[in-house]
């Protein structure tokens, strides 16, 4: 029988039962070692280069601010004419840029409001914005409190839509 065996070829080792799962287990392990390995190579090589930025942080973003948004409608619920641009117009000039200097947005726009009498109103509207610093809030709500009462009683509306909301603010 020894002499059947001798003079057999031998089978290689990766053709052996149990050798192919020993070399991918081998070949696994090298890949893995290589992987983690390779940050701390890659770091090494950037030694001069300087650091990569972190990403921003919330107060690099912008300070935290109000924003402000006023809808002011423009049609008269007795029937009377709408409030004109030009009238729109002299009334930020007075009421509101004095009280918010620093800027503002007015976008027109158009909406509808059901009036005390359960009427749509379908009118031609004017959307204020406004912004100020957090800090100011107590201030400025006094401010646009009375920019409302003054719209409502010159033009003869039922309301004046506030709407506020916190932003991040840089310049």
């Amino acid at each position: 029988m020894r002499a059947f065996d001798e003079g057999m070829p031998t089978v290689p080792e990766t053709h052996k039962p149990g050798a192919r799962t020993r070399l991918r287990i081998a070949v696994a392990a090298s890949v893995l070692a290589l992987s983690v390995s390779a940050p701390a190579a890659y770091a090494a090589l950037d030694e001069g280069a300087p650091a990569a930025q972190p990403p921003k942080t919330v107060a690099e973003r912008g300070k935290p601010y109000i924003e402000t948004r006023l809808y002011f409608g423009t049609a008269d619920p007795d029937g009377g004419p709408p409030v004109t641009d030009r009238q729109f117009r002299a009334f930020i000039d007075k009421h509101v840029t004095p009280r918010f200097p620093e800027g503002l947005t007015i976008q027109d726009g158009r909406g509808q409001w059901k009036d005390k009498r359960g009427t749509i109103e379908r009118e031609r509207a004017y959307e204020l914005t406004v912004m100020y610093p957090e800090s100011e809030a107590p201030t400025h709500d006094g401010d646009i409190q009375r920019i409302r009462s003054a719209y409502k009683r010159l033009f003869n509306q039922e309301a004046v839509l506030r709407s506020d909301d916190t932003a991040r603010v840089s310049f």
